[in-house]
């Protein structure tokens, strides 16, 4: 399975997310699976990208064309797409992927699994999104999903889009086994 995730490209991460991370992405590896992502060589995307590999899976990177810095891309993918724009790289993940997977980053891994998650939502695919709260890092955020729950900006089943997991091989788990369902989308508009 290809499997995309979002995650920090920050060099200023505490070990324990670096190496929840790498693990997360040999286990990934080991179990035959292959990631597809923004082609980070640091932080989380860095992380994932050497546990996949040393897990014997292939990485996919995918990064607009000035990204092309010394030392930002990981060297050592099976196959590297350059694209023009951000919008692109996030489209082409979304179709190279059968699962998705957010661990913890800033402001450009909320974007794309927010973008993802809608997208799901709204019916345009039924691919397994999962959250990797590793330390916690995503308490804050179901807090806010839970929020927006109890004062009806959005129902529990569009919250229930993505489950949170705090070990990897129950997240591993849950993408193996994913059965696509046929959702009624309407409920989603439902407030």
């Amino acid at each position: 399975m290809n499997i995309c995730l979002y995650g920090a490209s920050s060099t200023e991460l505490d070990k324990s997310f670096i190496t929840a991370t790498e693990q997360l992405g040999e286990k990934l590896g080991l179990k035959g699976h292959n990631l597809v992502y923004g082609g980070g060589a640091n932080g989380l995307m860095g992380a994932a990208a050497r546990g996949v590999r040393k897990g014997g899976g292939k990485v996919i990177g995918v990064a607009p064309s000035f990204f092309q810095v010394d030392g930002v891309l990981f060297e050592d993918c099976a196959e590297f797409i350059y694209t023009e724009t951000m919008r692109e790289r996030k489209q082409i993940m979304e179709h190279r992927a059968e699962a998705f997977v957010m661990v913890p980053g800033g402001i450009g891994t909320f974007d794309e699994f927010f973008e993802i998650i809608t997208l799901k939502q709204l019916g345009q695919h039924n691919k397994p999104v999962a959250i990797f709260n590793i330390n916690g890092y995503y308490d804050s955020l179901v807090a806010m999903l839970e929020n927006a729950v109890k004062y009806k900006f959005m129902t529990d089943s569009s919250r229930d889009l993505a489950p949170v997991f705090e070990d990897a091989e129950s997240l591993i788990k849950y993408l193996e086994e994913y059965k696509a369902e046929d959702y009624n989308f309407s409920v989603f508009k439902k407030v």
